[in-house]
């Protein structure tokens, strides 16, 4: 079986593949000082505790954050006994390359989500996907990353706003049920939602404009649903895209070793 883990800067999330869907998916917070062993009594015991007995005989990691890498490496080597793929090396191939200026390094989760969008959905894509960034990738006709765009987060643009203003409180993003607050947390709540709302459907329409052709959207990360509800404009909503495309990778670096 395979275990995926995708390390995020807020969030590291690990789902075990049985080779025609995910069996199991758990989330820690991501933190570059845990341990190989941490990391490994907390599966064993997620493991058991969901009577999960899988033998894990493949990894592969993409890390936004690369100072856990080292110990996630640890871990797939001295407790699963393989070497894990690590998308954005150069032993870990893509299907396509990505076509952007010499000496860019693309982040890993943009590589991923562009092969798991293509596949899904075929070329001339923008996936946006509301991390703890909100990026905006754009897949070319033929599955190639192109570029994209990278704006602050949801939740970081509140806590930007809560820190800056004392007398602003600290909120929960929701869809408020008016546009005009009549207090301050409402007032907030709709400027974070509809601002972000405008936001993507702003930069998709920008997009779309500089490509001159029709363009999917695709919609994914933890508050893609949640965004989804004010705007007609994503195709698809998809909280597994970015497990998918690990999935994916790792099947072509074996189909062509």
């Amino acid at each position: 079986m395979l275990i995926a883990i995708d390390c995020g800067n807020t969030n590291t999330v690990f789902s075990i593949w049985d080779g025609s869907r995910f069996i199991a998916t758990w989330r820690i917070a991501t933190e570059h000082k845990r341990t190989a062993d941490e990391y490994f009594v907390w599966l064993s015991s997620l493991m058991s505790l969901t009577r999960i007995e899988a033998t894990i005989t493949g990894a592969i990691i993409s890390s936004t954050v690369p100072r856990v890498v080292f110990n996630l490496r640890v871990l797939c080597d001295r407790y699963f006994g393989c070497r894990p793929l690590v998308v954005g090396k150069p032993e870990c191939r893509l299907p396509v390359a990505p076509r952007v200026d010499q000496g860019t390094t693309v982040g890993p989760d943009r590589l991923v989500n562009t092969v798991a969008g293509f596949d899904r959905h075929g070329g001339d894509l923008v996936i946006v996907d509301f991390g703890t960034a909100t990026t905006f990738d754009v897949v070319d006709h033929d599955g190639a990353y192109v570029g994209g765009v990278i704006a602050p987060g949801v939740n970081l643009s509140l806590e930007a706003l809560h820190s800056a203003a004392a007398a602003l409180p600290h909120i929960d993003v929701a869809k408020p049920d008016k546009v005009i607050g009549t207090n301050t947390v409402a007032c907030m709540q709709s400027g974070v939602y509809w601002g972000y709302v405008g936001l993507v459907e702003g930069i998709v329409r920008e997009v779309r404009r500089e490509r001159d052709r029709p363009m999917k959207v695709i919609a994914t990360g933890g508050l893609a649903s949640l965004f989804a509800q004010g705007t007609a404009l994503f195709h698809s909503v998809e909280d597994d895209l970015t497990m998918h495309g690990l999935v994916l990778i790792n099947d072509y670096n074996k189909e062509t070793a």
